[in-house]
């Protein structure tokens, strides 16, 4: 077994080590998620802290770790009998993202409980994290079904496997802990809220703190063994202390004036519900006997709602987290109370931070060699790169007000990635039919299966009640719900589109579609065209943030080169689709249909949009075109396309319906 980083090695991160530390202390805080660039520490502090938590007592053989003292009297391996018991390390469980339900939650054997009414349950990853930590690294990319039952299971303490009427329950209370690179996409807010806490976490600008990263990293890579002995004093210590902690915990007092103080809190900064009250009160308990006190001060509630309150107050993705905090020290001036002339907490035993890096055999503290990662990247399209021959640029215009759009969808039946958007085979939606297992039965079609196995009931020797069913008559359910796909924005940036006005109803429009597609769970990318080329300012990306972001800084001006931009999308398809062939796409033109530059521009453009009717990619052109006297060329271009054309007010939800129609339908109107 690996050795792993020590907890108390990290260099830096207070925050990132405070948020694991009071999980630790008191599980009931909910868990933690940590937001941050790539390589800032975060999976190496989590698996450190795996070797911090106490030892666990579990009943000798029982695959679902029940405690012997108080044994789980529904556990399937049960029932247990008071008393006895050994000890074990707590686990880290690490779920992979592209991990199955049945792997996350455990599987029943249908065959044997369809003919011998055994319930042959084979555990799962929440089995196996019970009474210790489940990791989620990348968090963000798990599909929703999964984080729905992962985040279930962590509310109610016990995780639930059900199979046409068969069901098993057993135990499953974890410290739950994801990590996440917002970069590649948000989790969605209502799912945010079920983490108790949130960190958010950045590599070192301090020139000395970043060699200290690299020099304790060396030392690690060199040497694990007697790197993480040269630490065991500092580690033994932590945990004593986390013991210490949660023995504490019970007889730490909430006054009525702190809690006073965290209802105020959360009223003040309109979070949704009463989670984060309770969130609060629990991690300024945990604080509190942290710091070895027994009451709770002000300034635990503070670092309490630092940690609680950012993340759930997104209103939509394009809301950064984060908290004012002047008017949270406004807020707890404004309800102090007599229960806050406490001791004072810079004295013995105060305090609510973990132990520092320079107190251990070295200085500052780690992370990974890669946790001083890369500077921030200057935006793509700035007006300072732009093109020689883009004459007459004008500054970025503001996006327009975002709307609710129509619904464009993909024709067709897909099986790509689980989503909310166009139709497709998936496991989980409505019942279409049956199907012969390819693989593992995951979802068994009951009627079809008891249909394979009639026939044969007489040749099988059947003479009691029960039906005798074999393998080859188990059927899988072939089940209709939606996918996410790859939304392609080409978005023409030239002069013609320059119009101030204009240009902003036009980004209004993008940002609109780019809320639509973080809803409907999409990938995005964006293809910019004006001047002499066309440019990819964002490659395909779960993040409909880098997307918003990208379009707010985007200049026009200079000619239209058409062509450009759809050969651009093109290339960009070509490539995303050797990458994931089951995601379809669906390219949004956003233009007025002019074509200019160079020679034949108009021509070139129809050839170059004829490539993507050929190879059957859905398309949409939204027609930017305004004024009393209307070219069509937008029109023009979508009939090339194979698509359609919407103006700006058509794309409004409640504007005319039938926004997007199918290919096929298009192509016989043409024609």
């Amino acid at each position: 077994m690996s050795t792993p980083y020590p907890f108390t090695a990290i260099v830096g991160q207070d925050d990132l080590r405070l948020g694991l530390l009071l999980n630790a202390v008191s599980p009931a805080v909910g868990g933690v998620l940590v937001r941050g660039e790539k390589g800032t520490a975060k999976s190496t502090a989590v698996r450190a802290l795996a070797a911090l938590m106490p030892e666990v007592a579990v009943v000798a053989g029982c695959r679902f770790s029940c405690d012997p003292g108080s044994p789980d009297p529904a556990c399937p391996d049960g029932p247990h009998e008071a008393g006895g018991g050994v000890s074990r390390p707590a686990r880290t469980v690490e779920l992979p993202v592209g991990a199955s339900e049945d792997r996350l939650v455990g599987a029943l054997d249908i065959e044997r409980a369809l003919a011998e009414g055994v319930k042959a349950f084979e555990p799962g990853l929440l089995a196996d994290a019970h009474r210790g930590i489940l990791y989620v690294d990348e968090v963000n990319l798990l599909h929703d079904h999964l984080v729905d039952l992962l985040l279930d299971a962590a509310a109610m303490g016990a995780s639930y496997v059900e199979r046409e009427g068969v069901s098993v329950r057993h135990a499953a209370r974890f410290l739950l802990v994801g990590t996440m690179n917002p970069e590649e996409g948000e989790l969605r807010p209502q799912l945010l809220d079920r983490f108790g806490l949130t960190v958010e976490v950045s590599a070192s600008r301090e020139t000395d703190q970043r060699v200290e990263v690299v020099r304790r990293r060396l030392a690690y890579d060199d040497d694990p063994a007697a790197f993480a002995a040269k630490w065991a004093g500092e580690e033994a210590a932590l945990r004593a202390r986390i013991v210490a902690a949660r023995a504490l915990l019970p007889e730490v007092r909430l006054g009525d004036g702190a809690l006073r103080q965290i209802a105020a809190t959360c009223a003040a900064f309109e979070v949704d519900g009463m989670r984060a009250d309770i969130v609060m009160a629990r991690t300024a308990t945990a604080l509190a006997a942290w710091a070895g006190r027994t009451d709770v001060l002000a300034e635990d509630v503070r670092q309490a709602a630092l940690l609680a309150l950012p993340h759930r107050r997104r209103r939509n993705p394009f809301d950064a987290p984060g908290l004012d905090e002047d008017k949270l020290d406004d807020t707890l001036e404004q309800n102090s109370g007599s229960d806050d002339d406490e001791p004072d907490p810079d004295g013995p035993g105060g305090g609510g931070q973990p132990p520092q890096g320079d107190d251990g055999p070295d200085s500052p503290s780690q992370g990974e060699a890669e946790q001083g990662d890369t500077p921030a990247e200057p935006e793509a399209g700035e007006g300072q790169h732009a093109p020689a021959a883009s004459g007459g640029e004008q500054a970025a215009a503001p996006a327009g007000e975002p709307f609710r759009t129509k619904t464009l969808s993909v024709p067709g039946l897909g099986e790509g990635a689980a989503g909310r958007r166009s139709r497709a085979r998936t496991e989980h939606g409505r019942t279409t039919g049956a199907r012969r297992p390819q693989g593992a039965l995951t979802k068994l079609h009951l009627a079809a299966t008891v249909q394979a196995a009639a026939p044969h009931q007489r040749a099988r020797g059947r003479s009691g009640r029960g039906l005798v069913v074999r393998r080859d008559d188990l059927r899988q359910a072939v089940r209709e719900g939606r996918e996410g796909n790859l939304v392609l924005f080409v978005v023409d940036a030239s002069g013609s589109m320059a119009a101030r006005q204009r240009m902003s109803a036009v980004k209004g429009a993008v940002l609109s579609l780019l809320l639509d597609a973080y809803q409907r769970r999409d990938k995005v990318g964006m293809v910019t065209f004006r001047g002499k080329e066309a440019e990819l300012v964002l490659p395909p990306t779960s993040s409909v943030d880098a997307a918003a972001v990208r379009l707010e800084t985007l200049p026009t001006g200079g000619r239209t080169p058409l062509s450009a931009g759809l050969l651009k999308a093109h290339d960009v398809l070509r490539v995303e689709r050797l990458r994931d062939p089951s995601r379809r796409p669906l390219l949004v033109v956003v233009t007025d249909g002019r074509a200019t530059g160079g020679p034949e521009p108009v021509a070139l453009a129809a050839r170059a949009a004829r490539l993507h009717e050929v190879e059957g990619v859905a398309s949409v052109v939204v027609d930017c075109e305004s004024g009393p006297v209307r070219l069509g060329l937008a029109g023009e271009l979508a009939r090339e396309l194979g698509g359609t054309a919407v103006t700006l007010d058509e794309l409004r939800a409640d504007s005319i319906a039938g926004l997007v129609k199918d290919v096929q339908e298009t192509n016989r109107r043409a024609a």
